[in-house]
Order: C-alpha cells, then sequence, then structure tokens
C-alpha cells in the first residue's frame, strides 16, 4: 500500500512538472528567455521556474521507491556518453542551418548574454529531460504501454508544452521540439537513463543560441531583428546627415566628388 501510494505521488509531482512547463511563458523562461519591448523578463521568476521543477524533480527521486531504474532518472550506460556527443553534434549541426537559413549568417549574441542564456539552455534541458524522457516516459511504461507508442506519446506531450506549436510561432522549431522528444525518448530506452538525451539537448539548446541569438524560438520573420531595423534606419554608406539652416530638420546630403575621391 505504502509503495503504492509513493508512486502514485510521484505521478502527481510528473504532472505537475508538465504544467510548469507549459507555464514557462509566464516566468520568462526555456525558449521565453527573451526580452519584451526591449526589457529584460524579472530574474526572480526565471529562477522560481528553475527552482521548482528541480525541487519537483528531487521530489520524485526520493518519494518514487525506485526511481532511478523505473523511471529512468539516472545517467544510464556509459555508452550514452558518446550517443549524447554524436546527438548534439547533429543539434548543433541543425542549428547552424537555421541561421543560415533564417538570417543568411550566423547571429552571435551579445556578449552579456552569454552568462544567463547559456544557464538557462543548460537548466531547462535538465528540467525537460527529467520530466518527459525520465518520469513521464517511465509512467507510460508503468502502465503498459508499448514502447514505440510511449516514446511518441511524451514527445507529443512535450512539443505542446513548449507552446511552439501556436499561431505565430516557427514551424520548424516545433518540428525540432518533436524530433528531441523522440530522440530523446529513443536513447533514454536505450541506455537506461536521460544522460544521453540530456546532453543531446542541452547542446543543441545552447548551439540555437550561440548561432541565432535567441533562447529558442525565431522572435520574426527574416530582417526583423533590432540590428537589421537599425541597419535600415542608418544613411545609406557615403550620405550623411546635415541640418537645413535655420531649422532642425534633418536631411540627407550627397557628398561631394571631392569627398568620395572620384574629383577628376
Amino acid at each position: 500500500m505504502e509503495t503504492t501510494a509513493r508512486i502514485l505521488i510521484g505521478l502527481g509531482l510528473t504532472l505537475l512538472l508538465v504544467m510548469l512547463r507549459i507555464e514557462a511563458d509566464h516566468f520568462g523562461a526555456a525558449e521565453y528567455d527573451e526580452p519584451i519591448r526591449g526589457r529584460r523578463r524579472s530574474i526572480l521568476r526565471r529562477l522560481a521556474w528553475y527552482g521548482i521543477g528541480i525541487v519537483g524533480i528531487v521530489g520524485i527521486l526520493f518519494i518514487h521507491p525506485n526511481a532511478g531504474h523505473d523511471l529512468r532518472l539516472t545517467v544510464g550506460d556509459r555508452g550514452g556518453i558518446l550517443l549524447g556527443l554524436a546527438l548534439g553534434a547533429a543539434g548543433a549541426g541543425q542549428a547552424i542551418a537555421l541561421a543560415l537559413y533564417h538570417y543568411h549568417r550566423l547571429r552571435l549574441p551579445d556578449i552579456a548574454a552569454y552568462p544567463g542564456a547559456i544557464v538557462n539552455q543548460i537548466l531547462t534541458a535538465f528540467i525537460d529531460e527529467a520530466t518527459f524522457r525520465g518520469a513521464l516516459l517511465g509512467y507510460l511504461f508503468w502502465i503498459g504501454t508499448p514502447p514505440e507508442l510511449a516514446i511518441l506519446t511524451q514527445a507529443i506531450v512535450y512539443s505542446l508544452a513548449t507552446r511552439l506549436g501556436a499561431p505565430g510561432r516557427n514551424t520548424y522549431l516545433f518540428v525540432v521540439s518533436l524530433a528531441v522528444g523522440i530522440v530523446g525518448g529513443w536513447a533514454t530506452q536505450l541506455t537506461g537513463g536521460i544522460g544521453a538525451a540530456f546532453l543531446g539537448h542541452s547542446i543543441t539548446r545552447v548551439a540555437v543560441f550561440l548561432t541565432t541569438g535567441h533562447a529558442g524560438q525565431l522572435l520574426g520573420p527574416r530582417g526583423s531583428e533590432p540590428e537589421d531595423v537599425e541597419r535600415r534606419r542608418r544613411a545609406p554608406e557615403g550620405w550623411r546627415v546635415v541640418e537645413r539652416a535655420g531649422t532642425h530638420e534633418p536631411t540627407l546630403r550627397k557628398p561631394a566628388l571631392r569627398e568620395t575621391g572620384r574629383e577628376r
């Protein structure tokens, strides 16, 4: 009776973690660690999201009678490290391809954004893998779901929980989240733990940030980033802004031939 109660309490904590992932937007964490109208989200809210997620995972580890085996909340086989690195390399490759396709360049973020953003990406990957590839997948196995169906089910739940499929979001990133769920579930089932899935997922998330400057979503169509807007507002190269006599109205003036070096 006590064992069953502990398993059911662990299931309740798992469902709460799924709900927490759905609410990441309100905390400004995970893919939503982005400025709003040029202002950063409250760091206390983001810390609260990480804290609640980690406490929930630790709670499952202590309450469930065999979380390491039944829920795959362990590192897994040693070979999982090589598998995780291979998955991370594939994820980094698609991140570079995404940046080149969407921006025609690698959009490197500001140096000041690196510490907080990288911590966000790694902690998000850990919470995601422990929640979906660990606890949720383990409970699907517990109720007798066939492995292939269990892996697909948790991947779909994960993709929906990220809200990347909402209207106006980038469809490609929604597909990537679904692929991360399926591949991560397969790696967890193969290695017996979430270590490989976590390593591959965290490398992929960090690579997306380093190549696009975003935490996991593209905020607008090509050419809508702040630096692109600022570039369009600047005077064309070779022109300069002057003020009309007696007024403060700026106007563009084309440089004289002497200034351009084309005077004969």
